[in-house]
């Protein structure tokens, strides 16, 4: 009896005094596939948290580390929570990473219809003395448009939908602008044509 006691203690004893290095390394991995899925880009602080949590877990296993008598029961607990966590990241930063991508789409789409909108104005734009400079620069300031357009599609190509969306609402508040000018521009001339 004595001896079966025993043999159950030990083995009570050997199975809560291990690492659950198994589970760790899933862990890792799982975090590993968030952050591969864009977490640390499209959900910073999600995947800030998911970090937090680990590190609170690593914690845990130093402190047990430290006990004579050791018991990883909580800390496998713990991994089972921040596994979870780290899915549900991933889920997080696919679903916002499309909802960049197709913002950064309808961006493009915009932009590609101002341009086209602000050619057509400065064809109808007045070509006097004074307006020729402003005209000039302006042309360059739609050109300036038309060359962050194609920056946007490179960052697209690349996957860089984050730094992509900057650049493409960047490129609409500049074409806005600029077809705001030009139409001031025209329906002045208009006016003082009608005197």
């Amino acid at each position: 009896m004595i001896a079966l006691t025993a043999v159950s203690i030990a083995v009570l004893f050997s199975s809560c005094g291990k690492v659950p290095q198994a589970e760790i390394d899933a862990v890792n991995a799982a975090i590993e596939a968030a952050n591969t899925a864009g977490a640390s880009v499209y959900v910073a602080e999600d995947f800030a948290a998911l970090q937090d949590s680990m590190l609170a877990v690593n914690e845990s296993i130093e402190a047990q580390n430290g006990k004579l008598f050791k018991n990883f029961d909580g800390v496998k607990a713990q991994l089972a929570v921040v596994s979870q966590l780290a899915a549900d990241t991933k889920v997080k930063a696919e679903t916002r990473k499309e909802e960049v991508k197709q913002e950064v789409i309808a961006l493009q789409t915009d932009v590609t219809k101002l341009l086209a909108s602000n050619n057509a104005l400065i064809a109808q734009a007045p070509k006097g003395k004074e307006g020729a400079a402003a005209l000039e620069a302006i042309k360059g300031d739609n050109g300036l448009v038309e060359t962050s357009l194609t920056e946007v599609s490179e960052l697209v190509a690349a996957d860089n939908f984050m730094a992509a969306l900057d650049k493409a609402k960047a490129a609409k508040e500049k074409g806005d602008a600029i077809n705001a000018e030009l139409s001031e521009v025209i329906a002045k001339y208009a006016k003082n044509k009608k005197r």
